[in-house]
């Protein structure tokens, strides 16, 4: 009962943190870099376990019960993706001398890089709905193994954000073209946009 508790905890766990967003994004473009991918793969991994944990704690209904928070983590939150994507698409259109050399002034700080992740984990209003609130109330369906479950979706965490920070290194051939990271920070650019229009309209 316990491995298949654990099993499901970490299919739950992937389906929540595989699909591209903003954390995601912005370790791929680390990874891709080559700059602090431990710190920032540490950073996500440890954020969604602590997340995973408040919400199998029960954490998700403290949330429910203070509906105030939805709208002070949606604009916030909104508010920094709109900014960092501004950032990117600023990015995409510097000259590609810039872009392919990586000289140290483009270089972001270990401190820059682990705040920047904080941020887009913390300040995601997203996260909370899924991670805390949807993971907490799935796991009171196996009561006396939610810690079992919780196991499992932390772990899934862990492997999926090294896997992604360090995976990255099998595509820098291609990004060693210019135009490659360009496109990759329009991409990301849009992305954080299209998070931030979502949380606006409510979606």
């Amino acid at each position: 009962m316990s491995l298949s508790v654990f099993i499901t905890g970490m299919t739950m766990g992937l389906s929540l943190i595989v699909a591209i967003g903003s954390q995601n994004a912005f370790l791929l473009r680390q990874g891709l870099r080559n700059e602090h991918v431990f710190a920032v793969s540490l950073t996500c991994a440890l954020s969604d376990a602590i997340l995973i944990a408040l919400g199998v704690a029960g954490f998700g209904t403290i949330i429910g019960m203070a509906p105030w928070l939805d709208p002070v983590m949606r604009y916030g939150g909104a508010a920094f993706l709109i900014f960092y994507g501004a950032a990117n698409m600023r990015s995409a259109l510097r000259s590609s001398e810039t872009l392919a050399s990586g000289n140290s002034a483009e270089k972001q700080s270990l401190k820059a890089a682990v705040l920047t992740c904080f941020a887009l984990t913390w300040l995601n209003p997203h996260v909370y709905l899924d991670t805390v609130m949807l993971l907490g109330s799935i796991s009171t369906q196996f009561s006396g193994f939610e810690f079992m479950f919780a196991a499992g979706a932390i772990l899934a965490s862990f492997l999926f954000f090294f896997s992604l920070g360090y995976g990255a290194k099998w595509l820098r051939p291609l990004f060693a073209k210019p135009s490659a990271w360009r496109i990759l920070e329009a991409i990301i650019a849009f992305v954080m946009w299209g998070i931030a229009a979502r949380l606006l309209i409510g979606l």
